[in-house]
């Protein structure tokens, strides 16, 4: 059975530039194993699977997986896959919202305009790391990366060890030592770890995202990694609720995604960008 398959490049309106996400919009009957092989083999950061919703709350069903597992929740994916659906008339927004189910629980998104869109972050769960893995975590970065600002593993449904540099160039100068972070990364059950610093001069936060573990060692553009860094900068007071900002990544592997993050008055985070379809298709059953 033919499925259709299209390909978003996401936190971009310029096809191939931002982080692209693999669509597959008819993925009824699909096992498990069969989404993993085919994950793996898009060999993207993330390819996601379009399913029926299970309770009437929600307007679909995503699956996501990395190439080598599954995720309960990603950013790109999520504002990816909510283009597609609705570019493909899968789904209609309701007042210019949608709720996806996955993993993580039901997900608000906003159509903002044409190929832009915003969700709503699940909810943050925070856990200091230790003297010794906080140790280990700046080795691995290399020189550069040591912080007076803790660093702290950052749970939003995917699991980022977020730590904050000294300033945008240390962060687009790491060179990360990706079997050590792998391991780090397994011991702490952590989807990767993402470093960030904000440019004083214009706000701009720059954002490097590493998961070895999960078979992407550098993702282009993330943005439950995005996410992530915007939750540590509230819990650690560097961001005050209400506060908004941009974020710039992907430099260093040949892409420019820009992402807009807001910090709720009650709590959350709401992460927005602009989407592009760059490429439309079928795919052959595994």
């Amino acid at each position: 059975m033919p499925r259709r398959l299209t390909t978003v490049d996401v936190f971009t309106a310029t096809p191939f530039q931002g982080n692209p996400v693999a669509v597959v919009l008819d993925a009824e009957g699909l096992s498990a194993a069969q989404m993993q092989h085919i994950a793996s083999w898009t060999n993207l950061s993330e390819t996601t699977f379009l399913l029926p919703p299970t309770t009437p709350d929600a307007d679909y069903r995503l699956r996501i997986f990395t190439p080598v597992s599954e995720l309960p929740f990603a950013g790109h994916p999520t504002i990816g896959s909510a283009h597609a659906a609705v570019q493909s008339g899968r789904v209609a927004p309701r007042q210019g919202r949608l709720v996806q189910e996955c993993g993580a629980g039901l997900i608000p998104i906003e159509q903002m305009g044409e190929g832009r869109f915003s969700l709503t972050m699940p909810p943050a769960q925070f856990e200091p790391l230790n003297e010794a893995d906080t140790h280990e975590l700046r080795a691995l970065l290399g020189p550069g990366a040591g912080s007076d600002v803790p660093a702290v593993l950052v749970d939003v449904g995917a699991r980022w060890i977020v730590t904050r540099l000294a300033d945008p160039a240390a962060v687009l100068a790491l060179h990360p030592d990706f079997a050590r972070s792998a391991t780090l990364e397994r011991k702490l059950r952590a989807t990767g770890v993402c470093a960030f610093a904000t440019d004083p001069a214009t706000g701009v936060v720059e954002v490097r995202s590493f998961a070895p573990s999960c078979g992407v060692n550098e993702d282009p553009v993330c943005g439950s990694g995005n996410g992530a860094v915007a939750y540590y900068q509230r819990q650690l007071g560097l961001l005050a609720p209400g506060s908004a900002y941009a974020a710039r990544q992907g430099r260093c592997v040949g892409r420019d995604g820009h992402l807009r993050l807001t910090l709720t008055e009650t709590g959350g985070v709401q992460l927005e960008g602009a989407c592009v379809t760059s490429l439309n298709g079928t795919l052959t059953d595994p």
